[in-house]
């Protein structure tokens, strides 16, 4: 499953969950973390838990998004959202493997209870502290739940001692931690949010940029940032035309017993072809 684009959506509001299943994101993230005030996360768990149960038969992965450990929240978080259309958890801030097993233990724990099958719901790392950075590997292979890690800039530059800046120097180290964890966990990765909604022009620049150094996907705050992100992490047509070439030329050159070859005054390997396969995949032809 390719997901580019994944949605933020408070928890504690009932219509904006139901229509948030229509806004064209690959995935949702249903909050009971930052978008929650404290006085209404009991709300928001019974308002997601309730939409979990009238969801439609398709709709994208859902995601929820719990409160750091440290807050003793988790069975609070937990107990009315482990359904059988939970696509995950979100484990926001997280800093140790410990933490990772606890989650995924209650996980387990109720997934019996309710008769869910063992491991089915997936866990995904937000690295939102120099502490989660630092841990970004030990994190993304601490259970097999894991499916991805991603990058919070506002708690991360916040914990930093500095601020978020336009062109994103404070960042650069962090964004490039967590795209090696990934790589090396082979799980997805995904970047922070892009917190102006009225530039649209800078949100594309970052995503470019952030699928460059091995981002697979964005955060979005607001609908009207999915389709740029989705485009900006989907291959282009020339991406795909020449991956097209480059497949055809390498099947070609082993059918001859051929060795090096080269496509478009490139030289092509088996490197260069793997990435024009995987190029192929995301674009959805067949290869």
């Amino acid at each position: 499953m390719i997901i580019r684009s994944i949605i933020f959506v408070p928890g504690n509001k009932e219509k904006m969950l139901t229509k948030s299943l229509g806004l064209g994101g690959d995935a949702l993230v249903w909050d009971v973390e930052d978008a929650v005030p404290l006085a209404e996360k009991d709300l928001a768990r019974a308002t997601i838990g309730k939409a979990l149960d009238e969801l439609p038969a398709d709709h994208p992965p859902i995601y929820v998004r719990i409160n750091p450990l440290p807050t003793n929240m988790l069975s609070a978080d937990l107990n009315q959202i482990v359904k059988p259309d939970l696509y995950g958890v979100m484990l926001a801030k997280a800093e140790y493997t410990s933490q990772v097993v606890e989650l995924d233990t209650e996980l387990s724990r109720l997934e019996l209870a309710n008769g869910l099958t063992p491991g089915s719901i997936k866990i995904h790392c937000i690295l939102e502290t120099c502490l989660g950075i630092i841990n970004a590997y030990e994190l993304a292979t601490a259970s097999s739940r894991v499916d991805g890690v991603s990058f919070g800039a506002e708690d991360f530059t916040l914990d930093l001692g500095t601020s978020r800046s336009r062109d994103g120097i404070e960042q650069a180290y962090a964004r490039g931690a967590v795209t090696v964890a990934a790589a090396a966990a082979k799980v997805m990765a995904i970047d922070t949010v892009y917190s102006d909604l009225n530039d649209e022009e800078g949100l594309i620049k970052e995503s470019q940029n952030a699928r460059q150094i091995g981002f697979t996907g964005k955060f979005a705050l607001h609908p009207k940032q999915v389709a740029p992100i989705n485009q900006a992490f989907s291959p282009s047509e020339k991406e795909v035309e020449y991956a097209t070439k480059v497949v055809a030329a390498f099947k070609k050159a082993e059918e001859e017993n051929l060795g090096v070859i080269t496509v478009d005054g490139r030289m092509v390997d088996p490197p260069v072809v793997k990435k024009a396969q995987q190029i192929l995949e995301a674009a959805g032809k067949n290869i």
